[in-house]
């Protein structure tokens, strides 16, 4: 690692210990194991720090933290093989500031039990709508793939939570806190609509309601809740 980069490390010391606190409450509810998942923050224009390839996420430290540019050089570091994914949200979202991506199981298994489905099947759970507008599942790309950026460019910016099929979910935010929230949503709303396939199945909201919570979220904005 060069000395500018050690340098800016330390000027965001107090982003990369936020990214790592993020990082172990992603691993304490069991969306993060191994090696898995990334978390990268936009600095400023054109830097843009990330978490490590190949290192548990709930074992980080500052100095682990890689820096790449918008354009997709390495500055510094080891960064995550999937950071085409942040770099595309980063590219078509001007108010993108973090990126969260874990391995919620929940979540997960709904886009391999139903690859029909387009979206997490919002018109049965109200908090979905009024707190992300729809849940989409994104086609799947293989891990540390082109394409796993170019899958996302279709739903963006748009969406700020998504399932990736047979893989994960991502969410991004203004802020760290909105992208970590966007996560857990995206868990709870998926592990709520499991519990009720297996006591009986789905039913779903009258379409005036439907209809009437989606007007809420306008008036909300486009912030995950």
């Amino acid at each position: 690692m060069t000395t500018d980069t050690s340098s800016t490390l330390t000027r965001y010391r107090h982003i990369c210990e936020d990214i790592i606190t993020v990082a172990r409450r992603l691993h304490q509810k069991n969306m993060l194991a191994a090696a898995d998942g990334n978390i990268s923050w936009r600095v400023n224009e054109n830097e843009i720090l990330i978490t490590p390839s190949g290192v548990s996420k709930a074992f980080m430290q500052p100095e682990d933290m890689a820096l790449i540019s918008l354009d997709g050089r390495v500055l510094g570091g080891q960064p995550s093989s999937e950071r085409q994914m942040h770099l595309e949200i980063y590219r078509q979202c001007h108010q993108a500031k973090a990126v969260v991506h874990a391995h919620p199981p929940t979540a997960i298994a709904w886009s391999i039990a139903r690859p029909d489905l387009t979206c997490l099947p919002s018109h049965a759970l109200s908090e979905v709508i009024l707190s992300c507008g729809d849940i989409p599942f994104v086609p799947y790309a293989r891990p540390g793939s082109q394409a796993m950026g170019k899958n996302l460019s279709g739903f963006l910016p748009r969406y700020r939570a998504l399932i990736l099929a047979r893989h994960g979910a991502l969410a991004w935010g203004e802020s760290l806190e909105e992208a970590w929230k966007g996560m857990e949503r995206i868990e709870h709303s998926a592990e709520i609509l499991w519990k009720a396939v297996t006591l009986g199945g789905l039913t779903f909201l009258p379409d005036d309601e439907i209809a009437a919570l989606r007007i809420l979220r306008q008036r909300i904005g486009d912030r995950l809740l």
